[in-house]
């Protein structure tokens, strides 16, 4: 059992597993000092991600997503560009990314991260596909380039960290993210639990326009999940 700081929003609270999430990939991406990243998928791991990323001294911090509402929140999060995702092409004038995060859960999107990752880069892949599958581009350009390749997964850490972070570790830094972040706005929709059906289908059907949806209990207006 986890027990919600006093004054962290019970709402707001409802976003510890995925900034759990989050910290677990900044750690495996370990930015540097001046370093040009670029997050792939702004759903809400991804923007999570890019909150924490925000605070270390990036030369750039660029956003990649399809939906408007999302890159909006990227800015407001603090990222210095955000811009739609263009299959395996990047931008024009663009200057490779030292790290790139693969977050979108489209594995499509890797050739977007690969794309966009400069010689020697690297790329975390944090999104869990699943059964989807989709041809990537691991030929000349990737090969060149000598990027790496690099899976995050949360239910474990990277070696080098096990000596000193435990999971009661990562679960206090991602509380006391939650507490020194404004990411309020980033609950989109509350629905009681009676209205979860609505809530499913919102999230089914009109995705482009949600970033947290969260069920609630009438009584209390604490979320469910």
């Amino acid at each position: 059992m986890l027990v919600v700081p006093s004054d962290l929003d019970p709402t707001t609270a409802a976003l510890l597993p995925n900034m759990e999430t989050a910290v677990n990939l900044v750690m495996d991406g370990q930015p540097a000092i001046g370093e040009r990243v670029a997050v792939v998928g702004q759903g809400i791991v991804g923007l999570l991600t890019l909150a924490l990323l925000r605070q270390f001294p990036l030369q750039e911090l660029t956003a990649v997503d399809p939906v408007e509402l999302r890159r909006a929140a990227a800015l407001r999060l603090g990222a210095d560009n955000a811009i739609v995702p263009d299959g395996d092409r990047p931008p024009a004038g663009w200057e490779g990314a030292d790290l790139a995060y693969e977050l979108s859960g489209s594995p499509a999107a890797l050739n977007t991260a690969l794309a966009l990752t400069g010689f020697a880069g690297r790329v975390v892949i944090g999104s869990w596909y699943g059964q989807k599958q989709a041809p990537i581009n691991l030929g000349g350009a990737f090969h060149r380039s000598r990027i790496r390749l690099i899976a995050s997964q949360v239910s474990t850490i990277d070696p080098q960290w096990s000596g000193r972070w435990d999971k009661g570790r990562r679960f206090a830094l991602a509380w006391q993210m939650l507490q020194q972040l404004k990411l309020d706005f980033l609950i989109t929709h509350r629905f009681s639990v009676a209205e979860a059906a609505g809530a499913y289908q919102l999230i089914d059907e009109q995705h482009q326009q949600t970033i947290q949806v969260v069920l609630t209990y009438p009584q209390t207006g604490s979320p469910a999940s």
